[in-house]
């Protein structure tokens, strides 16, 4: 059985952790280049097979609901970031596609959210790096009967 106290203190250890580490790292966003919520698109995005991206998987990779990520989706489009259609494999789906300026932005604020993380995490070895992210992957991971 847990220790319910120990879980609790682990618990605010964490959220405290995440809450002023992303307070250290959101400054590399600004809204004029790219916001936090257009990188997180454009992350899913560039990652996936010729910068193509189902709207749905998109949407499950953000932390925002679905009708919040389509009002985002278009108003990328509106900036040129992105371009939005229909996916041919499901009519009532949409393919969403990173343009050369979309994927520009991306990479530059990339380039310099990723030293901004590697400085903040530095003072954790690799043992323990690899420790945190198999911890967090095993909370992140569906409960039996949930």
């Amino acid at each position: 059985m847990t220790d319910r106290r120990l879980a609790i203190d682990a618990w605010e250890s964490l959220f405290r952790a995440q809450y002023e580490v992303f307070g250290e790292i959101s400054c590399d966003f600004d809204d004029d280049e790219l916001s936090q919520a257009e990188y997180d698109v454009l992350l899913t995005v560039t990652r996936s097979t010729d910068m193509v991206a189902r709207l749905r998987d998109v949407t499950g990779n953000m932390l925002i609901s679905q009708p919040s990520v389509s009002r985002l989706v278009d108003r990328m489009a509106a900036r040129g970031l992105i371009s939005k259609c229909s996916d041919p494999d499901d009519g009532r789906g949409a393919l969403v596609r990173a343009t050369a300026e979309g994927a520009d932005r991306f990479r530059t604020v990339a380039m310099r959210h990723g030293r901004s993380i590697a400085e903040r995490m530095s003072h954790l070895s690799d043992d323990e790096l690899a420790q945190l992210k198999s911890l967090t992957t095993k909370l992140r991971a569906p409960r039996p009967g949930r």
